[in-house]
């Protein structure tokens, strides 16, 4: 291999020369860009971060503003209606709740009763009661304190009694409590012979045990009729509400307008066992009435004037009278069989459940008028009711 000559050496050193010198300035040249863009990049960085802080600076001055200047909402005082009907409606039924409710009071009853295997079962209910004298005795239901094993009576104030059952008749739904008290607010009660169909009632009483409840409705019918059971008298003279009436409201008050007792709140028509549209009262005649046998009594006396009644098929609008008994005080007073009453004390009898609506409002003793049809005209008889005979008890022996 032949040596290189001097000038062939030379030319060679500085191409390697050069090589290098633009290699090196290649590599300059990268890292010139990688910091350039190395910077912009963190430019936009602290933009976009001085940005964002600038945002939220502006938001908080936006919201701190908004609260310097905007007013507190307050609750506004309580005005009546601008409709005059309205705000006296609202008065009213105030009104009403307020002078009733001291005499209307919670009952707790405990019962004792045999399950389906003999065993002695403890069981707990709650009614109401309308306080009916100012010694402490009480109106109430039946079937709220009838078959109470212990009763306590809880007061509008929230005082707290025991009471004792003075007397229960089931054919009525009636029963009378008495607690050891005394100056208590008796309710007032009137007859409902001006209460008009459509006319305000409210209901005050316990439902579900919740005290002093008030609802409001109308009434919604007079006069209605329901048949209880088999073993005791059909509840007659029924009066008809729409005001809410659950359990617990039994024994309670239902109202008119003027804050009088018209009725005494014992059941409800519901497929669900609560309220739903339809509540029925004991009107205050036949309660007051019962009551009353009930304190001197102990026991209802139903009145009884001695006839049986049949099917009236005729054109005259009445009672046919089927059977007359023996010695009693139709048969005294002149009355047959085929007789068909129209009125007793001028009140129109149309069937069987109004005459014994007018005979409950009756006491023992009373002297009644009736009119009655016979052979196309019609006559007017005064008897003396007695009370109703109790069943004879037949005994035999083995």
């Amino acid at each position: 291999m032949k040596r290189m000559n001097i000038k062939t050496r030379i030319s060679l050193v500085l191409i390697a020369v050069i090589i290098s010198a633009l290699l090196i300035a290649s590599f300059s040249g990268c890292s010139a860009i990688g910091n350039m863009l190395q910077s912009s990049f963190s430019n936009s960085a602290t933009a976009a971060k001085n940005a964002a802080a600038t945002t939220a600076i502006a938001k908080k001055a936006e919201i701190s503003r908004i609260a310097e200047t905007a007013k507190p909402l307050d609750l506004q005082q309580e005005q009546k209606s601008d409709h005059p009907i309205l705000a006296s409606f609202d008065d009213a039924v105030s009104a009403v709740a307020e002078k009733v409710k001291p005499s209307v009071v919670n009952i707790q009853v405990q019962v004792y009763r045999d399950d389906l295997y003999g065993n002695v079962q403890q069981g707990e209910g709650v009614g109401s009661g309308i306080i009916f004298s100012s010694d402490g005795y009480i109106i109430t239901n039946n079937h709220v304190a009838g078959d109470a094993a212990s009763l306590k009576v809880i007061l509008n104030n929230g005082d707290e009694y025991p009471a004792n059952l003075i007397g229960a008749d089931s054919n009525t739904d009636i029963a009378v409590i008495k607690i050891d008290a005394q100056d208590l607010t008796p309710a007032v009660f009137t007859g409902i012979e001006s209460i008009k169909v459509g006319e305000l009632a409210i209901a005050i009483g316990s439902p579900f045990g919740l005290q002093q409840s008030v609802t409001v409705g109308v009434v919604s019918a007079l006069g209605r009729d329901v048949a209880v059971s088999s073993e005791s008298l059909p509840m007659v003279d029924l009066i008809q509400t729409d005001a809410a009436i659950n359990p617990g409201n039994s024994g309670g008050a239902l109202v008119n307008s003027a804050g009088q007792i018209i009725g005494v709140n014992t059941m409800i028509y519901s497929t669900s066992g609560s309220s739903a549209g339809i509540g029925f009262a004991i009107p205050s005649s036949t309660a007051v009435n019962i009551a009353n046998q009930l304190i001197n009594y102990g026991v209802a006396k139903i009145p009884f004037i001695g006839i049986e009644m049949g099917n009236n098929t005729t054109d005259i609008a009445g009672v046919l009278i089927s059977n007359v008994v023996t010695g009693q005080p139709a048969e005294i007073a002149g009355l047959k069989v085929g007789d068909i009453i129209t009125e007793i004390n001028k009140a129109a009898i149309k069937n069987p459940y109004e005459l014994l609506a007018q005979i409950q409002r009756q006491n023992v003793g009373d002297s009644i008028e009736i009119t009655y049809y016979r052979n196309s005209q019609y006559f007017t008889v005064n008897l003396v009711l007695i009370e109703k005979p109790q069943p004879k008890v037949i005994t035999t022996s083995n």
